[in-house]
């Protein structure tokens, strides 16, 4: 904790307090924090945030809450005015709607994440009616000895990320359920694994049976591999979050003895005839932790993973590349972008397996991004090493 800056604000007594700030997702300490219970208004509160006052809620925890929604439906109905009567920042184009898609969200993201909640050590809250959310925090955030403050949104995000490890999320491809830990992305999109199951393997496994699965995150992929009879997945990524779920997952299955959990950047040594990789679907800069598994900046992961395959793939080899052409529908990468990425690498097509999203954004046409979204195809792309020239 003592990595965290800490927070200064004057209580209703005129006295002096202080408490670590904790944020998962970077956001800086608030520089003014004021006090606010049961009694303050929902206008003054939505004026203060709006202005960059951070909310210390003192009142009773269902009100906190409350307070939020509030807070909330007062930005949604301003948001609706703003586009109904200006046209200043109205998109001209595909990349346009997102990157105004996003300021939106994280103006959204930065006024609500005005209203805190205070945490004693131990991950008590110290207010009226408060959950018990230690089990929560503690898996979130380990041990806490002191303590400190962080946004009530965030802390639901904890209680709702506790829930579903608990509960768990079914893969039908799998034929069983992914419990996702906190800041580890969800397999909630369930078609990209339907093409997991549906790829035809590589015959160069029959006599080496060995795989590996780039940037594991939940350990879906890899478990998915050893169910369909690779002997040998091993399964890599940097964050030690994801390698904690993935070891839980693999725990869970009972698929140990067949993963290999390894904390590396994209590519183990060796070579092997399997090499698949999820990466990040859209280039562009993520806001928090759970971000980096959907946002990848300039396709660095992408172009990464590329770079690398041809040179850690062994004799009649593939690497399965599961990647979404949003961010093309988007006009943030192009098609020839990928292809000329996949040919500087050495790699040729091999095959491809599409399939349409089955998520409710791409049937809502209220949805800011809706028109991309509706043409969104989800590819498994079957790369193999370019053959050599003859002399």
């Amino acid at each position: 904790m003592s990595a965290f800056p800490t927070l200064h604000w004057t209580d209703h007594h005129g006295q002096t307090c202080s408490a670590r700030w904790r944020s998962e997702s970077g956001v800086p300490a608030p520089r003014r924090v004021m006090q606010v219970d049961d009694q303050t208004p929902a206008d003054t509160a939505y004026r203060l945030a709006c202005e960059g006052t951070a909310l210390l809620w003192q009142g009773d925890f269902h009100n906190g809450r409350q307070l939020l929604q509030a807070l909330a439906r007062r930005m949604d109905k301003r948001a609706a005015a703003g586009r109904r009567t200006s046209s200043r920042e109205a998109p001209t184009g595909p990349a346009q709607a997102f990157h105004l898609h996003r300021k939106r969200q994280a103006e959204r993201a930065r006024t609500l994440g005005m209203l805190l909640i205070p945490v004693s050590a131990g991950h008590l809250i110290p207010l009226r009616r408060a959950p018990d959310v230690a089990l929560a925090c503690q898996e979130a955030y380990g041990e806490a000895q002191e303590d400190y403050v962080i946004a009530l949104r965030e802390l639901q995000g904890l209680i709702g990320a506790h829930e579903w490890r608990k509960k768990g999320v079914p893969v039908p491809a799998l034929g069983a359920a992914i419990h996702p830990h906190y800041g580890v992305f969800s397999p909630v999109r369930g078609e990209y694994l339907d093409l997991m199951k549906q790829a035809p393997l590589p015959a160069a496994l029959a006599p080496n049976s060995r795989a590996y699965d780039i940037g594991t995150g939940t350990g879906v992929l890899a478990a998915i591999l050893a169910q369909r009879g690779v002997q040998h997945v091993v399964a890599t990524d940097m964050a030690p979050r994801a390698l904690a779920c993935a070891h839980d997952n693999l725990s869970r299955l009972g698929l140990t003895a067949q993963v290999t959990l390894q904390q590396t950047d994209l590519f183990p040594p060796g070579q092997v005839p399997l090499i698949v990789c999820n990466p990040p679907w859209v280039p562009a800069r993520p806001n928090s932790s759970v971000e980096q598994a959907v946002y990848d900046p300039d396709s660095q992961m992408l172009k990464g993973f590329l770079a690398g395959l041809a040179s850690h793939l062994s004799a009649g080899g593939e690497g399965w590349l599961i990647l979404s052409d949003l961010a093309e529908h988007l006009g943030l990468r192009s098609r020839e972008d990928l292809l000329q990425w996949i040919d500087q690498a050495g790699l040729q097509v091999a095959g491809r397996l599409d399939i349409r999203p089955r998520h409710g954004k791409a049937y809502d046409p209220q949805d800011p991004l809706h028109a991309a979204r509706a043409a969104e195809v989800t590819s498994l792309w079957r790369l193999t090493p370019k053959p050599v020239a003859g002399p």
